[in-house]
């Protein structure tokens, strides 16, 4: 699964990213890309995070990788916004997730077979599973252990299934 990340996005949709950020822009990047590596050692996906360089940016797209992660500054003229699109058209068909509040992001994705999900909402699945690992290291507890059994009430059957797409973007939810 490939995660792409809106960095700046995410950046401001977090109040202690936010924090960082104010001081200065590069200590808020340094450690959106700390966390993000945190969390790709926990779960192994591909993780790439896309940053704006249209304004001070080079004629080229800038690639480094750090940590395991991914880090792609845009060019010159162009959003991150612009190269999220593009990496989601270009994987079409592949199991990819884009991490940003942009509605016209999340769409573009979403058009594209991919799966979208806020910049909160991620953060907060961040946060989750950096915590299961500080309590509970690398033997996690099993899932249905804590969930009680439920209450038979004589229907049988889903009331309503949900639709492919709906589906499959729950499974690749799921495997965050």
């Amino acid at each position: 699964m490939h995660i792409i990340i809106d960095g700046y996005n995410l950046i401001r949709q977090s109040a202690s990213l936010k924090r960082l950020e104010r001081f200065s822009l590069e200590r808020g990047r340094n450690e959106l890309i700390r966390r993000v590596a945190g969390y790709r050692k926990l779960r192994d996906h591909k993780m790439t995070v896309v940053f704006d360089g249209w304004m001070t940016g080079s004629a080229e797209e800038e690639r480094l990788r750090e940590d395991g992660v991914h880090i792609i500054y845009s060019r010159g003229g162009e959003t991150a916004d612009e190269v999220i699109k593009r990496m989601a058209r270009a994987e079409r068909g592949s199991e990819i997730i884009v991490v940003s509040s942009d509605r016209e992001v999340a769409d573009s994705a979403i058009r594209a077979g991919g799966v979208a999900i806020s910049s909160p909402e991620f953060e907060e699945r961040m946060g989750k599973e950096e915590t299961k690992m500080t309590l509970y290291g690398n033997e996690t507890p099993e899932e249905d252990d804590d969930i009680p059994p439920r209450a038979e009430t004589g229907k049988k059957g889903l009331a309503r299934r949900k639709s492919k797409r709906e589906r499959q973007a729950q499974r690749r939810l799921g495997k965050l």
